[in-house]
Parts: C-alpha cells; structure tokens; sequence
C-alpha cells in the first residue's frame, strides 16, 4: 500500500485511475490542478506522484520543475499520464527528472506494473545507505581482486527485473539514476538521429553492464538500450554504484576500462563505416554478432536479428544488405531460413574481414 497523489484535471480520467489504484490497494489523494497538487505535496508525504500534463493553473512540466527542486519532493517518483504522444514531450519529462511516461490510454495492468517498479526501486535507494555502511569497511579492500567480487558488491541486495523482447530498458534522454547488470538476454544500444533512423553502437549480453556511463560522466542517457530477447536484469542505483567505486579503487579502474573499450570499439565502428567494403561490413556485423553470443562451438550459430537492426551494426541500407546476405547464401557462408541467419562457414566469413 503506498500514499499516491494524482494530478489529473478531466473528470472521466481522473476517477478511472482513483479506482484502479484503489482496487490495488493504494491511498489516493487527487489534485484537479498543479497549483493544488504542489499545495498537497507541501502537506503530506507521498510515497509516488501521478501528473497529467495539461492542466490549469500550472501544468504537469512546471509542477515537476518546482518540486524537483524542494527537499522534501525531490526523491518522490513522478510518473507522467498523458495523451501526448509526441517524443517531444517525453524527452521534456526525462529531462526535467520525470521516473517514467504513460502514454494514454493505458492498460490497468501497465499502470500498476510501473508504479509497482518505481515504488520497489525507491524503497531500495532508501535502504541504500544501511548497506553501503558494510560495503565501505576497511578491511573489505584488500578482498576487491576479481570479477567476481566486483559484481557482488554492486548487485547483492538489488533488485531483479525481467524485460520482454523489444522492451526500452532506457531511453536516450532520460534521467541516469540506475545502471543494469544482465543475468541473462541480448541488449542492443543505439542512437537515435532526428530522421527517425538508429544506429545500434552496442551489443550486450550474460555478465555484461550497461548504462553506467552516465553515473560516472553525467546525468542523463546519451542511449536507448532495448532487449533483443527476454532479459534478466539486477537494477543497480546510482548510490549503490557511487558508494562502491568511492570506496574501492578497483570498481572505478573496472569502468573507466570497461569506457576506454567502448570508445575504442566507437573508432573502429567510424572507420569502418567509412571505409569497409559493402561485403566486408556484411561480414563483419554477422561475424560481430557471432562473437559476442555464441557460447556452444559444437553448436552453429543462428542469428535471430531483424534486418534494419543488421543492417543498422553493418553501417549500410537495409536493402543493401539483404542483396548481401543472398551473395552469401549462394556462396554457402550463411543459410537464412523463417528470417533467422545460419552461420555454415565461420572461417571463410573472417576472411571476408582481414
């Protein structure tokens, strides 16, 4: 049960949400403007804030502004509901500090997934200083040698989440409050050009961390991470990932070598878009791929990648590299088959790239 305040000016919307968030259990407190729902949040304490973004008085933008910047409001999630579904808009809310964006309409089950989630992870961060007290002991330092050790400090006691193929984990533009260690899936990270294309930068996988970049060098997501497959994640807070990289020297030389090959693998990427040969690009995204997630040798190796997303690592047009792809299936170093690609012929593909 949490102390939810609901900002929400149409009528029908407003007691629609009231009742579902009742039937789950919360307390709701509702505001029909922002001038009135930043009065109750100076009055009470909210455990979550729910805001429409067109209201009177002061809408949902400037009712987050002047609360992200009171104490007492400050680490309240915020979570906008709105019929704007524009990227505009949502990039606004990221900016200002918003926890997550609800396009309306919306299902019941959506809606209370997310609080659910942003309700669990604020719980966490206020646990958080109880357990970097432990983490911070002297004598923990000498023990700090493998990777092992590295990954048990910033993951015991966070949380675990699942995300579903084609889910955002997070969204270039928004607030870096968390990092992410992967149980188990594929990730992809991209960059989004105002055309509307991507161009995916990243492939990750099993044991891999992801979005800690902008807890060492700023503030927000300069990336979209979305899941490939279903995924397995440990949600890591910002507090938690700070706590141990203060204190254990070994944590941050991790992530500073974990960015220096990451920008590394940037330069390669350029100079390889510029120029590759369109075979040798082809080549190299299948052999890339291969590389970083087949883990049975015994086993072919097939591929389960939409084509715009190849075509995206390739660095070419989507058509261009399905014109690739039939060279290389008549030439016997692929099979493609219900839209997976088969690898038949590793060694002749690699040499394709030297």
């Amino acid at each position: 049960m949490a102390n939810i305040l609901l900002m929400e000016d149409d009528e029908d919307m407003c007691s629609n949400v009231a009742e579902i968030l009742s039937l789950a259990n919360h307390n709701v407190s509702i505001a029909r403007n922002g001038l009135e729902g930043i009065e109750k949040a100076h009055r009470e304490p909210y455990d979550l804030i729910l805001s429409d973004i067109s209201m009177p008085c002061i809408d949902g933008f400037g009712v987050l502004h002047i609360l992200r910047k009171e104490d007492k409001a400050r680490n309240i999630p915020f979570i906008f509901l709105s019929s704007k579904r524009e990227a505009v808009y949502y990039r606004q809310a990221m900016h200002l500090g918003a926890d997550d964006y609800i396009a309306k309409p919306f299902e019941a089950g959506d809606l209370l997934k997310a609080i659910d989630q942003r309700l669990r992870q604020a719980n966490k961060a206020k646990d958080e200083t109880k357990v970097t007290q432990v983490i911070a002991r002297p004598d923990e330092f000498r023990k700090i040698t493998r990777e092992s050790d590295i990954i048990s400090l910033l993951t015991d006691n966070c949380d675990e989440t699942e995300y579903h193929k084609k889910q955002i984990i997070y969204k270039e533009g928004s607030p870096a409050r968390y990092m992410y260690y992967i149980k188990s899936g594929k990730i992809k990270t991209y960059k989004s050009h105002e055309d509307g294309k991507d161009l995916i930068v990243g492939l990750h996988g099993e044991g891999d961390f992801i979005g800690y970049v902008p807890l060492i060098k700023g503030h927000i997501h300069l990336l979209t991470a979305e899941a490939i497959e279903d995924c397995k994640l440990i949600v890591i807070p910002k507090s938690r990932f700070d706590e141990v990289a203060n204190t254990h020297t070994e944590v941050m030389k991790k992530f500073i070598g974990l960015m220096a090959d990451e920008l590394q693998d940037k330069e390669q990427q350029v100079l390889d878009f510029a120029y590759n040969t369109l075979r040798k690009k082809v080549a190299k995204a299948l052999a890339s791929f291969e590389k970083k997630f087949h883990t049975r040798e015994d086993e072919a190796f097939t591929i389960d990648l939409t084509r715009n997303d190849l075509a995206s690592i390739a660095g070419t047009a989507t058509e261009s590299l399905i014109r690739t792809l039939t060279e290389f299936k008549q030439e016997k170093l692929i099979d493609m088959k219900d839209g997976h690609i088969t690898i038949l012929n590793k060694n002749r593909l690699n040499q394709l790239i030297r």
